[in-house]
């Protein structure tokens, strides 16, 4: 049972929805919250990013085809990792999310909806903060990281050292905070954390991705090139694993294997939009 997230009631005034609302919502299914000791429902961040979609639509999307689009959307933002990368706005007639430099529509005949999770995850913060002062176990203390980083990296870091402080296998947590120390500029000790991660969990393509990441930043292009290769074996839907491999055997020499991955990694930007890691 989680005792981390966010209440119901923190949920309903952060985002201005009736309480009851809230509860349409669940029934409609998409949204999985945890369970808390006392039966309550704990939202995380990406909870509150599906319930401020919703709000946003539900008033002109009919329910059915709301409950497509959000359950799509559930399925296609990172989890486990900070969204303050997302912003949800619409092009004419499609809902588009944007990552980075990257977008996709995860459902078509939307209307208008634009706002950042970035702004949101602002608005999060004292929660975030508040759940910090209440965590007692790992996951408590990961899912509070989480929601800190966009807002409050060192106490993020912080928080991912708790965690591995109370579950040095929790490898979540790994990835997280070597994902953290690489932003920070600190590649090797990243890449110490993403085999850590990939050694208690092999079939981890995202530590594998990140772990290839690390590696071409220090400059250790073959070794980074057999990571990006382990996390496609692991997740062929890694576009940006096939976009990084094109660049690293272009640079190696290697132009066939360099236009391959290439190929790939536009078919899979064209036909359904990038893999979220």
């Amino acid at each position: 049972m989680a005792t981390g997230g966010y209440t119901t009631r923190d949920v309903a005034k952060l985002l201005d929805i009736p309480v009851p609302k809230i509860r349409a919502f669940l029934a409609a299914g998409f949204l999985k919250p945890e369970v808390g000791p006392r039966g309550e429902h704990r939202f995380t961040l990406q909870d509150i990013v599906l319930l401020k979609t919703a709000k946003g639509l539900s008033e002109t999307v009919p329910a059915a085809k709301l409950r497509r689009a959000l359950m799509k959307l559930r399925d296609e933002l990172p989890s486990g990792r900070p969204l303050s990368a997302v912003r949800i706005t619409a092009e004419g007639a499609d809902v588009v999310v944007h990552d980075g430099t990257t977008a996709w529509v995860p459902e078509s005949g939307q209307r208008l909806l634009d706002f950042g999770v970035a702004e949101l995850a602002e608005k999060v913060a004292p929660l975030a903060r508040r759940a910090v002062e209440a965590a007692r176990s790992a996951d408590d203390w990961f899912h509070a990281a989480c929601d800190l980083e966009p807002v409050d990296a060192p106490r993020a870091r912080q928080a991912y050292e708790k965690a591995l402080q109370l579950s040095p296998t929790h490898s979540d947590a790994l990835v997280n905070l070597g994902r953290l120390l690489h932003e920070e500029g600190d590649a090797g000790g990243a890449e110490q954390l993403y085999r850590r991660a990939l050694d208690l969990r092999p079939a981890d393509a995202t530590a594998a991705f990140n772990l290839g990441v690390a590696l071409a930043d220090l400059g250790r292009v073959d070794e980074s090139i057999v990571a990006y290769e382990r996390a496609l074996a692991l997740d062929p839907g890694l576009a940006d694993a096939h976009f990084n491999l094109s660049r690293l055997y272009e640079k190696t020499g290697r132009k066939s294997s360099a236009i391959g991955h290439l190929k790939s990694y536009k078919k899979l930007i064209e036909t359904s939009g990038p893999k979220v890691t």
